[in-house]
């Protein structure tokens, strides 16, 4: 009995610690928290305000006080950085139609319909950079249905119109000194540090697209 005992107290440990081993991966590897992890390392630190396209592998950062932007792409594997004035302006896209724009010495394009979206609803950041002119971001599709942790296409509409009241006003403020610069694709590092080590950039953003 008592090596029937020991034997059953193993299993019950390895299958502890493989649990604890899979749980350790599935949160390093989460999607939000690699895009958020990318975009701190080209901002410098936390990204705030933050937008992340979950399912999508992709999102958007701001450091405002640095007047810094950075976007991330591939589930943040590569990055690119942009200084705020080379952020020209934000289209709203609803069902392959522009249903609001904000851009820099324009009247803004209000969104005016809202009606429930049937195919997308993408947010499209232009910047000033021949290079890479800009950024997409699928906040919605049909697809996303059901799924956890994304929008719906209620929710996803409602969130776009927020980002365009806040970018708008964003434009507005921002000094439009320019310089020239090339915005190049940075493939980002792998986190430092052991797997279990804890992130202080994490304890301070929420999991949640902000």
């Amino acid at each position: 009995m008592d090596e029937v005992a020991r034997l059953l107290t193993l299993l019950a440990l390895a299958g502890g610690a493989l649990t604890l081993v899979g749980g350790a991966f599935a949160y390093h590897l989460d999607e939000t928290r690699r895009i958020r992890r990318t975009l701190a390392q080209g901002l410098g630190g936390v990204p705030q305000p933050l937008l992340v396209a979950r399912g999508r592998g992709t999102g958007i950062g701001f450091d405002l006080a640095a007047g810094r932007v950075a976007v991330a792409w591939d589930k943040g594997a590569w990055r690119l950085d942009y200084r705020l004035d080379e952020l020209m302006g934000v289209e709203l896209i609803v069902d392959r139609q522009v249903a609001a724009r904000a851009f820099r010495g324009e009247p803004r394009r209000p969104l005016d319909q809202l009606a429930e979206p049937q195919d997308l609803v993408r947010l499209r950041f232009v910047f000033d950079e021949p290079g890479h002119p800009d950024f997409e971001l699928d906040l919605w599709r049909p697809e996303d249905e059901g799924r956890r942790g994304r929008f719906d296409a209620h929710e996803a509409l409602a969130e776009a119109n927020r980002w365009m009241a806040r970018m708008e006003a964003l434009l507005r403020r921002a000094n439009p000194a320019r310089r020239a610069a090339v915005a190049t694709p940075v493939r980002a590092p792998p986190p430092p540090g052991p797997l279990f080590e804890d992130d202080p950039l994490e304890d301070d953003a929420e999991d949640a697209i902000t």
